[in-house]
């Protein structure tokens, strides 16, 4: 893989997590085990890769977004904080960044926002703990972006663009203009990766909810949606 990459001029910036049942890190304890495990050898392939970030969801399966008690919220609370204690001295002793997404209350209701992303950070703390801001889910539970992004300041490692419908980014009602102007705010200097969905691919298709086609073909996606944020995020 790394010898195609460089064959093609090609770097790998970010690894994703996919989290399953049997690896969160809310858990049970087998799965606290696994999760852990998988995440330490994601990072191992990560210097394989030559790539600095692991990013995503690594706190809990996508979907799994129940009503806990209070209690049992705590318990998964410190379950992943313990967790990410061992996962981010593993990143730091390598030389990688974990960078952890918050997800919209339909597929995750442990982590929403930059402001619960910042508490865990700070509860984790390691330096190797960011924050990775997706614009689709940031879209539905963040008030204003811009707001959110100057909030999370030196902390925020990650970026996945994407249109407010998981289609092109700038086909659409998200404001850019003030993500853009945040991002110069917070001099940021990490990478910003074009993510949208589209049914191409079913498997990760029907795991985001597409149903049909946001565009007429990805190709289209990844033109304009580069042009786009070229020109805005310059």
């Amino acid at each position: 893989m790394k010898s195609e990459l460089d064959a093609n001029g090609l770097a790998c910036g970010s690894v994703a997590a996919a989290i399953n049942p049997g690896r969160d890190l809310r858990g049970n304890a087998a799965s606290q085990r696994n999760g852990v495990k998988y995440l330490c050898a994601l990072i191992d392939q990560m210097v394989t890769l030559d790539a600095r970030v692991l990013s995503g969801p690594v706190y809990s399966y996508v979907g799994r977004a129940e009503a806990y008690t209070a209690a049992e919220k705590q318990r998964h609370w410190q379950a992943v904080v313990k967790n990410l204690k061992v996962v981010t001295r593993y990143a730091a002793a390598h030389g990688k960044v974990v960078c952890i997404e918050p997800l919209n209350r339909f597929e995750t209701d442990f982590l929403n926002t930059i402001e619960q992303g910042l508490k865990l950070i700070e509860d984790v703390g390691s330096l190797n703990l960011k924050l990775h801001l997706d614009t689709f889910h940031a879209n539905i539970e963040e008030k204003h972006q811009g707001e959110a992004i100057r909030r999370a300041g030196k902390h925020l490692g990650h970026i996945h663009a994407c249109g407010a419908d998981r289609g092109t980014p700038g086909n659409d009602h998200i404001d850019w203009k003030s993500i853009a102007a945040a991002l110069k705010a917070i001099k940021y200097d990490g990478d910003i990766a074009l993510e949208s969905v589209t049914l191409d691919v079913p498997r990760i298709a029907a795991s985001a909810g597409i149903w049909r086609r946001m565009e007429k073909t990805r190709d289209e996606i990844a033109y304009n949606g580069l042009k786009f944020l070229r020109k805005t995020l310059a």
